[in-house]
Formats: C-alpha cells, sequence, structure tokens
C-alpha cells in the first residue's frame, strides 16, 4: 500500500523525536510491504523563523496532498515575545482549523514497567485505561478576542453541530473498547456547558448500549487522581479536553510516552506527541521519542486502517520498556539512560526479531 505523509518536524526536540518515528514507520513498511512518500515542511517556530509565518501556504498544499501529517512539536521561549498573530502555537490552532480536525484522540494507557515512575500509587495506575476525546475546533480558543488596559475576554462559542459531531464520535469510540462514555462539562455555570449535556441526552437515547454518565469538570479533575481506573472514554469540550488530557498525563509517570490524535470525519488526520517541545533538551539526543513512535502507531489504524501495523508498533514498545531500556525521563538512577537513537534502535530491533520469527515459523507450517 502506498500512502503520503507530511512531516512538520517543528521546533525544540520535535525534529528528533520525528526522525526516531519516521525510522519506525520504515521499518513498519519493509515488513509489511508499504510505501510510505514523505514530504517535509515548516510549522511553528521554525516557519516564523523562516517564512515569517507559523503555518505557511506551502506547509498547507503539501498537507491537502497528503493522507495524514505527522507532528513534532511547537513552541519555544525564543519567540515568546512575539505578537499574537506570530506565535509558534497559533501556527498549531490554525492547522487544526484549516483540516477541520475536530476530534483529537488522547489514550492514556499504563505500562506495567513504568508503574515506579508514576506519582500515583501503584494500585491506583496499574489498571488505567481510557480514552479522551477532546472537540479540538470549537470554544473558547477560537473565539472572539478582546483586550484593553484594564480588562479581556475570550468569547466561548459552541453550535449544536459541533457537539453534536464529536459526542457521536465518542460514543463511537466507546462502542469499541467497553461500553462506557462520560461526558464532561461545567453544566452548573455555563451555558455552553448546558447545551453540551442536552445534546449528550439526545444522542445517549440513540445509543441504549452505552453506560452514560454526566461529571463536572472539577470532579473530574479530582477523579483522574484518586480513581483513574473508573473511566472508559471521556468526552468534552476544547479547553476543558486540554487540561485534563494533561492531568491524566501523569497517570503514566512521563509525557513521554502519551501520543495523539487529531481526526475529521473521513480518518484524515494529525499526529503529534502529547508532550511540548522541550527547548532545555533540544539538540542533546536524550527526549524521548515513544510518544511520536506511538503517535505512528495511531496514525496506521486510524487514517489507514492498518491495525495489525499499528499493534506490531505497540507491542515493540512495550517489549523494550519491559526489558528495562528507558530514556533519561525513565531511567532510574541505577539504570543506564538510552540516548533518543538507541531507544529507536531497540523498537526496531524488536520489530525485526518478531518478523524473523513469524518468517521462522511461516516456514515450519
Amino acid at each position: 500500500m502506498e500512502k503520503k505523509i507530511t512531516v512538520l518536524p517543528g521546533d525544540g526536540i520535535g525534529p528528533e523525536v520525528v526522525a526516531a518515528a519516521i525510522r519506525v514507520l520504515q521499518a513498519i513498511g519493509k515488513r509489511y510491504n508499504h510505501d510510505f512518500q514523505l514530504g517535509y515542511a515548516a510549522i511553528g517556530g521554525a516557519a516564523i523563523d523562516q517564512f515569517n509565518n507559523p503555518l505557511p501556504e506551502e506547509t498547507i498544499e503539501m498537507c491537502k496532498q497528503s493522507d495524514a501529517i505527522l507532528l513534532g512539536a511547537v513552541g519555544g521561549p525564543k519567540w515568546d515575545n512575539n505578537s499574537p498573530e506570530l506565535r509558534p502555537e497559533k501556527g498549531l490552532l490554525r492547522i487544526r482549523k484549516t483540516f477541520d480536525l475536530f476530534a483529537n484522540l488522547r489514550p492514556v494507557k499504563a505500562f506495567p514497567s513504568l508503574l515506579n515512575a508514576s506519582p500515583l500509587k501503584r494500585e491506583v495506575a496499574e489498571n488505567v485505561d481510557l480514552m479522551i476525546v477532546r472537540e479540538l475546533t470549537g470554544g473558547i480558543y477560537f473565539g472572539e478576542k478582546q483586550r484593553t488596559e484594564t480588562d479581556a475576554s475570550d468569547l466561548n462559542i459552541y453550535t449544536r453541530s459541533e457537539i453534536e459531531r464529536i459526542v457521536d464520535n465518542a460514543f463511537e469510540m466507546a462502542r469499541l473498547r467497553r461500553g462506557k462514555l462520560c461526558s464532561v462539562d461545567k453544566a452548573n455555570v455555563l451555558e455552553t456547558s448546558r447545551l453540551w449535556r442536552a445534546v449528550v441526552d439526545e444522542k445517549k437515547e440513540l445509543n441504549p448500549d452505552i453506560e452514560v454518565e454526566h461529571n463536572l469538570v472539577d470532579s473530574v479533575a479530582m477523579k483522574l487522581i484518586t480513581n483513574p481506573g473508573h473511566y472508559d472514554v471521556v468526552v468534552t469540550d476544547n479547553m476543558f479536553g486540554d487540561i485534563l488530557s494533561d492531568e491524566a498525563s501523569v497517570i503514566t509517570g512521563s509525557l513521554g510516552v502519551l501520543p495523539s490524535a487529531s481526526i475529521r470525519g473521513d480518518n484524515f488526520g494529525l499526529y503529534e506527541p502529547v508532550h511540548g517541545s522541550a527547548p532545555e533538551i533540544a539538540g542533546l539526543g536524550i527526549a524521548n521519542p515513544a510518544a511520536t513512535i506511538l503517535s505512528v502507531a495511531m496514525m496506521l489504524q486510524y487514517s489507514f486502517g492498518m491495525k495489525e501495523e499499528a499493534a506490531e508498533i505497540e507491542r515493540a514498545v512495550n517489549a523494550v520498556f519491559e526489558d528495562g531500556h528507558f530514556t533519561a525521563d525513565l531511567a532510574k538512577n541505577n539504570e543506564t539512560a538510552l540516548s533518543t537513537d538507541e531507544w529507536t534502535d531497540k523498537v526496531i530491533a524488536e520489530i525485526d526479531t518478531s518478523f524473523v520469527s513469524d518468517s521462522i515459523m511461516e516456514t515450519y507450517i
């Protein structure tokens, strides 16, 4: 199978972790006889430096000709004093809106070998396997903004259709998982949340096989730390989803292992690690590439329908962790931390070894 992918390395450690993920993608392509054609373009701070634009038209056009997008990270203190329109994060918001990437999927799953790195007690973190479905193109981040010397405002608007499509997505995700859906809002205060809750209740009547509960965002923020295993699929708006998904990331012990997907109705998507650009370690070769590698697995599954290939990447990553190989963010004092490239080598070796083993088995069958 042939697929075109636009690669946006971005800023900070973005180019390093993306390069690692591309190596794993190529290993999977070789094993399963896929041709992944890659095109590179600029976004964020790198695009500002080169084009004075955080999302140049050249980047948009290349993405339009692709089947999916792989992104590293954007941002850094270098651009902190820029005007709002020339901030790296503006490129990320624009690309989401331009391609209508309304559904952000953030899986949070505890790796048994990483539980000691979690700040939560082992018995709290060990059974966590949840999916946060965040609405990504509406709400307060995209509303009209005003600021004077004495006051400021950000308009939070959601249309019924925007809520319906993300809620539909969440119901379908719950159906593919354990059949439980938690809708998160602030309906005791916000009118947008009251509309959100009303839409969920309407959809609940059409999906009687799914167990649905409504929770206020402050309650969920507490329960994600005290009993995260309670949740299966969590659906919420843009701002609440941004905050809760970052909070949930501590369960795993490191942002470096959390992937994400931002997709639209036809399964075209942008795939990126949850972590930021980490400029303080950029260029040192110590960044954890696991999240970006697992984001490639999500790309294979959700945009390309390559479930076996995605599962193989996930298996290889987990196997490397289980064998006790970690980058600096996860290595304990008595362990030797691997570099970004060394850890990626381990993942690729695991894939290659599995391929050889499968070939030997086929010979004897």
